[in-house]
């Protein structure tokens, strides 16, 4: 059995920096994380043993430091850290920043904010807490036409990093149809992580040459998700898995070439594992 790997996968420029930012961090002592700094169960483990711990509500925390995950957050949460006097460090991914800060500035300039993407994902509750409660996320049109007479005359439209270019552009084009008439501005803001992209592209490329996929990452991981439906949705046997453990043989029965790709949150020596592993399978 052949084994390919994408050729882009794993780590990205935001997650990198998100975890070299809090391992420098926590050289200096303990440092409490808003929520686990990427999806990734390994990463958040390795962190825990360099003294970074997981908090859901600040409340919780102990220590004086804070640590802004590369999702980001709302104003209302980075207010309550100073009110609490906390010492923060600013994690959030590069390319969330510039979405929560077009999302504000579309807010100032009289807006209604719809955002492309999961509502309940870390990212996108961020994103929507600069928004002054003018806004939704969602993945369907229903919900915009849902608004009725409240949405206003002037929409901008943002998507969640990690979505697909041809999903998101979809979407727009389905709002502009239905709603251009209603409208008198239509803004479009590509909040895109080109990443993400790239890793999607590769991903799709490779599921053209092999006859099963592996894609590995954290299952909580919004872009992992992503990069396992994409290979899903071009018919191919399709494994998400974390780390090789999970592996089983009987996956890849009379499979002559079977593809790997990972999400933006994996790191590196977990997708070698899983190389090796499939290897030794075969």
């Amino acid at each position: 059995m052949e084994v390919r790997l994408a050729r882009e996968y794993g780590f990205c420029f935001g997650v990198r920096r998100a975890i070299e930012l809090v391992e420098t961090t926590a050289k200096d002592g303990s440092v409490a994380s808003f929520g686990p700094v990427v999806h990734n169960p390994q990463v958040v483990d390795k962190l825990a043993a360099k003294g970074v711990s997981v908090v859901d509500k600040l409340a919780e925390i102990k220590s004086n430091r804070v640590a802004i995950t590369a999702h980001g957050v709302g104003p209302d949460a980075i207010e309550e850290m100073e009110r609490r006097g906390l010492e923060i460090v600013d994690a959030t991914c590069p390319i969330v920043s510039i979405s929560q800060k077009n999302a504000r500035r579309l807010i100032d300039d009289g807006y209604f904010v719809v955002i492309y993407g999961d509502a309940n994902h870390r990212e996108v509750r961020g994103v929507l807490g600069w928004c002054r409660g003018q806004a939704i996320a969602t993945l369907k049109l229903v919900d915009v036409l849902a608004l009725g007479e409240r949405l206003p005359r002037r929409l901008g439209l943002l998507s969640q990093t990690t979505q697909h270019p041809a999903h998101f552009a979809s979407f727009v084009n389905q709002v502009m149809e239905a709603l251009l008439d209603r409208m008198d501005q239509v803004e479009v803001v590509s909040t895109l992580c080109n990443a993400t992209s790239k890793q999607q592209i590769a991903a799709l490329e490779l599921a053209a040459e092999v006859e099963a996929m592996v894609v590995v990452g954290g299952k909580q991981s919004a872009n992992t998700q992503h990069l396992a439906g994409l290979a899903s949705a071009k018919g191919l046997p399709t494994h998400h898995i974390e780390t090789a453990a999970e592996l089983r043989p009987e996956w890849f029965s009379g499979r002559r070439v079977v593809g790997v790709t990972a999400g933006a949150s994996t790191p590196d020596d977990v997708v070698q594992e899983v190389v090796a592993r499939l290897r030794e399978m075969s």
